[in-house]
Formats: structure tokens, C-alpha cells, sequence
């Protein structure tokens, strides 16, 4: 008899080697081919943890978590993913916050912070565990930008690369942006420099202007929309994105019009280091890996009708996998959700018809093989990755990865609401251990255009699991649930107190200076 020489006849670690350069699904494919390579995938720990990184849409982290056995980190994943599905909604810590009248309240690396116009911010850790390195600090007005006769615009802070971007205006027509260490005052010894500086092929922006100012990695981008031309119904936008790292310069810039302008609005995001998103009334797809031109477009994702769109929240990437100073990162993780597998939310506001809000997968602007640099219409790309949720008024949501929680209202009213936890990723399924239900039927909504007039109906089956925490109200007559975030590790309600008061003479609640943040582990 001849001996075996075949693929099976080899020793199993070098079928593990092997098979583990294969990505999620064809690790998959192999060990459904025979009884032999399913129990070569079962006996390896450093398969699964593979298939289970991949179906949870997750990178890991390089240089984290390499002394702790895969098994062990395989089984701690799992668990994690499990926890989710079981939250106790009751079980909370209270940490008390100050109400203020703020431009900018955002929430990221564990540490909440804000600013506001009188040229004051803060950031603060919330509920730090003893190993996490957090950031403390209190701006008092003309702290944030010393130079005279300036105006701040917008700031962004990244607790993950200690880093505060300011942008300001001087003397009405000039924009910079500085760039500082979170920690002190000085330069960010990362920085190409100081200051950045807009193109001198771009227009200097005058006021009054609306600017947004984000930042991902390496990538710092501002946006600003001119008011000045009252007279036409067109309002102008430039948006010039930086490689804050290299250059202080940058001619990386994109430029356009948006009609109607009493809702005139533009967003944007980051799609990892290497793609954005520009958000209008429809969605453009740009490559950014070559900061020496203008972003290459690369799609345009049209919807299904006219309405002004924005990414809110302001999809808080986890930048911790990009993070410059390791040392300083809020939290040591082992994992980070992967910008091609994670999720996007997008809401059209109306006064008259309340909010709508698209939670998209952007799979869509990754796998682009085979579509053509045209626009795509909505039938083609948006019903199998997307689904679409409507709150009476202002939407309470916030996504991290695959995650999404919102407060949905109870009934027709918005009197009363609960907390909806979805999780959209493809192992949540076998996550949830019989927890929760699965949602795989396509949901079909009627939506509006921004005038109210016209609308669609829509039907879109991005599968989840769903879980109802059915057993707590919030009742905003009593103790409005003011807003609502997730990250990896918890949930946090911010609770606006409300009290007996008068209002135009009228009786009514108004807000007590102090609101309360309650913060549930997972």
C-alpha cells in the first residue's frame, strides 16, 4: 500500500499553519469539506479566534494581549460578545455632570468633553478603572486660541493620540487650525507643526460661517459653509483634509453647492485612514490615500428622496487602533471594529416629520468590485445593507462598531421610551445564546422629503439581533433621558433633571443645573 501523501496526511500544526493565512470564510469552506478538517478547525484555538474576530468585525491591535493564551482570549470574546444580550439595565454607577450651554458635547475614549462660545472646554475621564490613563482638563476663555481679534469655529479632541485641534477665524477672514498635546499646552510632538494653514488655492472662509472639524489617525479635516451671499439660493462649501503628521499645508480639497439654503447642511466622516464620506443629499465616496490632489471620487450612493442628511452621531471610529502614544490610550484593548465591517447612522431631521434614521453597513464603500463610477441608485445598493428606524422628534442613538442603541418611544407618543440594543454583526446570532430575537424579515416604513410633500415607501433587511430592555421607562416628564452613548465596555444615559417651574408664565419643568450620568458595565 502506498503511503498517503495527500493534503490530510500532513501533521496537524502544519494544517493549522496553513489554514490559517485563509480569511474567516474559507476557514469555514475547509472545515465543512470533510470530517478531518472540521475537527482540525475544532481543535484550534487560533482558527476559531480568527472566525470569531472576522464574524464580529474586529482588527486586532498590534502589540496587546499577546501574553494571554488565544484560548483564553478566544473564550473572552465570546463572553463579551454574550454580555450584551443580558445587560441588567438597573445595575448602574452615577456620576454627576454639569448642564452647559455648549456647542460641542462629544463622547470618546472614555472621556466625555465640551466646549462652548465663551471660548471654554473640558475633559474629563468618566468613571476611570484603575488601569486606564485618562485626561483632565478645564480651558477658561481665551485659553483654547490666545491669538487676538480670533474666533473659535469648531474643536476636536482625540484622548487615543493626545491630541486638541482648534479651529478660529482672525479678524473675520482667516482660518487656521492649531494643533496641541490634550495633556498640556504644548505642540503635539506628533505634529508637522503648530498650526495648519488652508490652501492658498482655497478661499479663505468669511464669516458668518458654519465649520465642522473632525479627525481620524492621521487625517484632520474642516469643513466650512459661507452665509455671506444671502441673495442666492445656493450656499457654498469647502471641505481640506491635512496629513496633520507630515504637512501643515495641504492640497487635499473638495468644494461645491447645496441648495435650499434654510436646511442647507454638509457632513462627512472618515472611513478608516484611506476613504470619505461626503453626506448631502446623497452620499460621495472618496479616496484619500493620495494627499498630494484633491480626494479621487470614487462613488456617489443616491437616496431614495430629497432630504438633508447628516452622520449623527458624528460616527465616533475607534481610533485606538491608530493611536500614536500607546501609553496614553484610555483603555488597553485588544480589538478594534474594522472600518470596512462597522456601521453608519444617518438621520433626516424634520420638524414636521420627526426623525428618520438610516443605519447603513459600509460594506457598501468597500466592495466596489464591479460597480461603475456612476451614481447608484438606491434600489441597487441601499435595501440589503441598511435599516431604517423613525423617531417621533429628535433621535436618541449612538453606535459603536455593530452595535446600536436607541430609545425608541413606546406607542404613537413620545411621552415614554425604552432602550433598543441591536447588534449587527454576523456571529451575533450565535452570540446571543437564545437571548434576544433575531431579526431577519425585510421592514418596510413610509419616509418624507424635507418639505413633508412627497415621501416613499421602503423596505430594507439588514439582518440583527435585538434586545428590549422592556423592563425600565424613561418618562421625560419626569427625568428627560437628555441623551445616550455606547462604547466596547458600557452604556451611559445622561439624565437631564427636571423640576416644577414657570415658562412664559405658564406652568412647566425646567432643567436643574446638574444632570446625572448613569454608567452600566458590560
Amino acid at each position: 500500500m502506498k503511503p498517503q501523501t495527500g493534503f490530510l496526511s500532513l501533521a496537524e500544526e502544519l494544517l493549522f499553519y496553513i489554514m490559517s493565512f485563509l480569511c474567516c470564510r474559507d476557514i469555514l469552506r475547509c472545515a465543512s469539506v470533510c470530517k478531518a478538517l472540521r475537527q482540525t478547525y475544532m481543535s484550534s484555538s487560533e482558527l476559531q479566534y480568527i472566525v470569531e474576530m472576522s464574524g464580529q468585525r474586529l482588527l486586532p491591535v498590534p502589540n496587546t494581549g499577546n501574553s494571554i493564551p488565544v484560548s483564553k482570549r478566544l473564550q473572552l470574546l465570546r463572553d463579551k460578545a454574550h454580555a450584551w444580550f443580558k445587560v441588567d439595565i438597573h445595575s448602574f454607577e452615577t456620576f454627576h455632570i454639569e448642564r452647559e450651554d455648549y456647542y460641542g458635547k462629544n463622547y470618546a475614549g472614555g472621556h466625555l468633553y465640551w466646549w462652548n462660545g465663551l471660548g471654554t472646554a473640558m475633559i474629563y475621564p468618566i468613571l476611570p478603572k484603575p488601569s486606564q490613563q485618562s485626561i483632565q482638563r478645564n480651558w477658561l476663555p481665551g485659553t483654547l486660541c490666545s491669538v487676538p481679534h480670533a474666533g473659535i469655529l469648531d474643536v476636536f479632541m482625540d484622548p487615543a493620540q493626545n491630541l486638541i485641534a482648534v479651529a478660529y477665524i482672525v479678524d473675520h477672514e482667516t482660518v487656521y487650525i492649531n494643533l496641541r498635546a490634550l495633556d498640556s499646552d504644548d505642540i503635539h510632538p506628533q505634529a508637522a507643526g503648530e498650526r495648519l494653514f488652508l490652501s492658498d488655492e482655497s478661499e479663505n472662509c468669511p464669516e458668518p460661517i458654519t465649520a465642522k472639524l473632525k479627525g481620524f489617525g492621521r487625517h484632520v479635516a474642516l469643513c466650512c459653509m459661507d452665509h455671506e451671499n444671502w441673495t442666492s439660493s445656493d450656499e457654498k462649501w469647502q471641505l481640506q483634509i491635512w496629513d496633520w503628521q507630515h504637512s501643515t499645508t495641504s492640497s487635499s480639497i473638495l468644494s461645491g453647492v447645496v441648495s435650499d439654503r434654510c436646511d442647507a447642511r454638509v457632513d462627512f466622516c472618515f472611513l478608516g485612514n484611506n476613504r470619505l464620506l461626503v453626506v448631502t443629499y446623497n452620499l460621495k465616496l472618496y479616496s484619500i490615500e493620495d494627499m498630494s490632489q484633491a480626494p479621487e471620487l470614487l462613488m456617489c450612493f443616491l437616496m431614495p428622496v430629497s432630504f438633508i442628511l447628516q452622520c449623527d452621531p458624528s460616527v465616533p471610529m475607534d481610533n485606538i487602533g491608530y493611536s500614536l502614544q500607546p501609553q496614553i490610550q484610555p483603555q488597553r484593548m485588544m480589538y478594534t471594529s474594522d472600518p470596512a465591517h462597522r456601521l453608519l447612522c444617518l438621520t433626516a431631521h424634520s420638524y414636521t416629520n420627526g426623525t428618520q434614521v438610516f443605519i447603513v453597513s459600509t460594506r457598501i464603500f468597500f466592495d466596489l468590485d464591479g460597480m461603475a463610477a456612476t451614481p447608484i441608485p438606491w434600489q441597487h445598493w441601499g435595501p440589503s445593507n441598511a435599516r431604517i428606524f423613525w423617531h417621533p422628534c429628535h433621535a436618541k442613538i449612538h453606535i459603536s462598531g455593530n452595535r446600536v442603541l436607541q430609545a425608541l418611544p413606546i406607542g404613537t407618543g413620545d411621552s415614554e421610551s425604552m432602550l433598543h440594543l441591536m447588534d449587527f454583526s454576523p456571529l451575533a446570532v450565535t452570540n446571543r445564546r437564545g437571548l434576544g430575537r433575531v431579526v431577519k424579515e425585510p421592514s418596510t416604513i413610509y419616509i418624507r422629503d424635507s418639505t413633508g410633500t412627497s415621501g416613499a415607501h421602503l423596505t430594507t433587511s439588514l439582518p440583527y439581533v435585538q434586545v428590549v430592555f422592556s423592563d425600565r421607562k424613561f418618562d421625560s416628564a419626569e427625568s428627560e433621558l437628555e441623551d445616550i452613548w455606547i462604547d466596547e465596555h458600557r452604556i451611559h444615559l445622561v439624565n437631564a433633571d427636571l423640576e416644577p417651574g414657570i415658562i412664559l408664565g405658564e406652568p412647566s419643568f425646567v432643567y436643574r443645573p446638574i444632570g446625572k450620568l448613569e454608567v452600566i458595565d458590560v
